[in-house]
């Protein structure tokens, strides 16, 4: 069972990325605010749910969200200055442009680089603990499952409608039989 929020004084935004460990385009992040007594019985990690539900949770998070907003940083920069930074910044960019400045942040997983001055909290498999977070979870994997079926359309030889960019035998094995496309990234260096 999803918990409505980490506190409950301050106004809660949750955070959370998609895309970080795949071999082409862009990360994306959403950050969401929810009502204290939002409730779906769907709603849970992205990755738990099937691709036809996080559509229709989508729905009902933009719909009931007190406030939400969805970013992504390229493939580009992420090479530049690195996954891990990537997803920080495509977090601080979905901040940025949320309609209600948060009080509080949530974050899942066990590192962020502090926004602004607005306290935070990191939580290891947030998304499955918090409902902010997954929503947040779920905004984040929809569009960038959008978007990967627009570059699809370009690429459809490296089959993203379905691998969405992430690093599958087969399409690893496009990969090498056919070289990198233009949105691939270049450089996987391990951050800590």
């Amino acid at each position: 069972m999803l918990l409505p929020y980490y506190q409950n004084n301050l106004i809660e935004a949750g955070c959370d990325e998609a895309g970080r460990g795949c071999l082409a385009g862009p990360v994306f992040a959403a950050a969401v605010i929810l009502p204290t007594n939002f409730y779906h019985p769907l709603l849970n990690d992205s990755k738990q749910i099937k691709e036809k539900d996080r559509f229709l949770l989508r729905y009902e998070i933009e719909k009931h969200a007190i406030a939400f907003a969805v970013a992504q940083v390229s493939h580009q920069e992420i090479d530049e200055i690195n996954i891990l930074n990537a997803s920080f910044l495509a977090m601080h960019k979905a901040l940025d442009i949320l309609s209600i400045t948060p009080q509080f942040i949530i974050i899942d997983g066990n590192r962020f680089k502090p926004y602004q001055t607005i306290p935070h909290q990191c939580i290891v498999k947030g998304d499955g603990k918090y409902f902010s977070i997954a929503a947040a979870s779920i905004l984040a994997k929809t569009y960038r499952d959008d978007y990967m079926q627009q570059l699809h359309q370009q690429y459809p030889v490296y089959n993203w409608q379905k691998n969405k960019g992430y690093p599958t035998a087969l399409h690893r094995k496009i990969v090498l039989e056919n070289g990198f496309s233009p949105y691939h990234r270049r450089t996987f260096r391990v951050s800590y």
